[in-house]
């Protein structure tokens, strides 16, 4: 009996350690390949499988599922050449885990060197201004691009984001100098824009009125009034004594005789003071 056992005891712990040097486990989300005496044989999927031991092994077991890969910081140059520091995040996934095996290296630092190349190619045909503007635009070249590249990875890029774009500081501060000086313009142009307006509509409606020389000169009268209020509230303010007689005669010669000056201001001409 004893001979039996011991003849049975070396067999049954041979069909033991066979039974789980073949079975393999895959983990959901995962894939495996396995090589036999070398090369390729088959792949394995998520569940319960066997293979040959000593014959096969299991070469390789990686996640199928979407993975997110961070680009550093980079250095580009622009179509005006100005130098930007960009970064980007890079959405993907194995979808042939057979050709990201075999076909390239390390598919992480491949799918890496390819954004990095492919990033400062299409920032290199924009200028500074474009980069902002067409943050989208940049992000769906990348993504064409890369995955026309990737497939014989057996690599697919989901998505592309471009997270930066920054110049050097005195870029910045030059751009924030012209947008000022941009605005400062503008807001001029419109202030301009509303004086003359207003003045058109002013001369319209003295025209309209048959005591034009009265209300006009109640309006000089009012702005003379205003300034001088306004002096008097300065703290830097000074007295000024002027001859009211002397301010009436200055009036009534601004204004002049007849209703020429309105007339000429809506037929397109200047108002201007009568020859001395």
């Amino acid at each position: 009996m004893e001979s039996i056992l011991s003849i049975l005891a070396p067999m049954i712990l041979v069909v033991i350690g066979y039974s789980i040097g073949s079975t393999k486990i895959i983990t959901q989300g995962n894939q495996a390949l396995v090589e036999r005496l070398g090369k390729f044989h088959k792949k394995l999927e998520p569940g319960l499988n066997y293979i040959i031991p000593f014959i096969d092994r299991v070469a390789v077991e990686d996640t199928i599922r979407e993975q997110v890969l961070d680009i550093p910081a980079q250095q580009a140059i622009t179509k005006d050449n100005i130098s930007v520091e960009v970064d980007a995040v890079v959405f993907w996934k194995v979808q042939d885990l057979m050709k990201a095996y075999y076909n390239v290296e390390d598919v992480e630092r491949a799918i890496e060197e390819l954004v990095t190349t492919t990033l400062r190619s299409t920032i290199g045909e924009l200028e500074l201004d474009q980069t902002y503007s067409s943050r989208r635009d940049i992000n769906q070249n990348l993504l064409e691009q890369l995955n026309e590249a990737a497939t014989d990875w057996g690599v697919k890029v989901i998505r592309v984001e471009v997270q930066e774009l920054k110049p050097p500081a005195d870029v910045l501060e030059s751009l924030a100098k012209a947008r000022a000086a941009e605005t400062q313009k503008q807001a001029e142009i419109f202030k301009a824009q509303g004086t003359v307006e207003s003045i058109e509509m002013l001369s319209r409606a003295l025209l309209e009125q048959p005591n034009s020389k009265a209300v006009l000169q109640y309006l000089i009268a009012q702005r003379y009034v205003d300034a001088n209020q306004k002096l008097g509230e300065s703290p830097n303010s000074k007295v000024v004594f002027m001859d009211p007689k002397a301010l009436s005669e200055a009036i009534t010669d601004l204004i002049g005789a007849g209703d020429s000056p309105i007339d000429g201001f809506a037929n397109g001409s200047s108002i201007r003071p009568h020859d001395q």
